[in-house]
């Protein structure tokens, strides 16, 4: 495979990147961290929390796979990924310093400027946690933008709650309060029991035209997510949500991602609640 010369603007053209460290998170669920091998292109690469990249093994494919780290802290892209298929199952063969491709970014991100100055709510489930994690580090590192933080977490058990200790770890600090819940508890738990939207009840008053918020998590998730948010009047343009649909190409050539009239891996993947209410085929 040919490796791209970045100053060609190639959206197809996949450039040579190394695996600079991973490690499991849960079962069948891997953190990396991949660096462009060009490190003037590593340190140039920027993006919105909430866009995605492809990356490929030549002679295995191609996929799309959300950035988790934020673009706060440039060099590195950070991924949370699942062994699902080919592609990945190669992926997980794969060792530190070993060769893989990488394009983007794709898609449009989190509108970052609706949500200068206002208060934040992220609630994520499962997975959905990934994408959430740029936006999280992003407000962090740039708390002065920001009013209060909220991170909602709901996972099945605590044994899979990704990133569990740098969450927990989270929880000391004075400037964001976290509130995690898991469907099924052991004894060493000590948070909430119970779906996610049982932790709107510990949210304090809020302003609801000075609050944004953001969900991923699955599909089911959705419905019981925005209800409650609704319930606190947030309008419906802010509140965006992260969605994935059959993303193949990231660049609305190969119509896997049509969606009506749009293309998820361009006009999405994040969309705001507003805009879902006009998709015939969504949520």
């Amino acid at each position: 495979m040919t490796v791209c010369n970045h100053e060609d603007n190639n959206p197809f053209q996949p450039e040579a990147a190394r695996i600079v460290r991973q490690h499991d998170l849960i079962k069948d669920h891997r953190f990396f961290q991949v660096r462009f091998v060009d490190m003037k292109r590593a340190m140039s690469f920027t993006y919105n929390p909430g866009q995605f990249v492809m990356l490929s093994i030549p002679g295995v494919g191609e996929a799309p796979f959300s950035i988790s780290s934020t673009p706060s802290r440039p060099g590195i892209l950070e991924m949370g990924i699942r062994r699902t298929g080919k592609l990945t199952e190669a992926l997980f063969t794969k060792r530190d310093n070993d060769i893989i491709y990488m394009r983007g970014p794709y898609g449009n991100g989190f509108n970052l400027d609706q949500m200068r100055n206002k208060d934040i709510i992220i609630v994520a489930g499962g997975l959905g946690v990934i994408p959430l994690r740029s936006i999280l580090y992003y407000v962090l590192d740039n708390r002065d933008q920001f009013g209060r933080l909220f991170f909602l977490y709901g996972a099945r058990t605590p044994e899979e709650m990704l990133f569990r200790t740098e969450f927990f770890e989270l929880k000391e600090r004075h400037d964001i309060e976290c509130l995690y819940t898991v469907d099924k508890a052991t004894s060493e738990w000590s948070e909430d029991v119970g779906v996610v939207t049982k932790l709107f009840a510990k949210l304090p008053e809020i302003d609801p035209h000075q609050t944004n918020a953001v969900i991923c998590g699955p599909p089911v998730m959705y419905k019981y997510v925005i209800q409650e948010l609704l319930k606190l009047e947030l309008p419906k343009n802010q509140i965006q949500m992260t969605l994935e649909r059959r993303m193949k190409c990231g660049v609305g050539k190969c119509g896997h991602c049509a969606l009506d009239h749009i293309y998820t891996c361009i006009d999405g993947p994040v969309f705001t609640y507003w805009d879902t209410l006009h998709f015939r085929e969504l949520i």
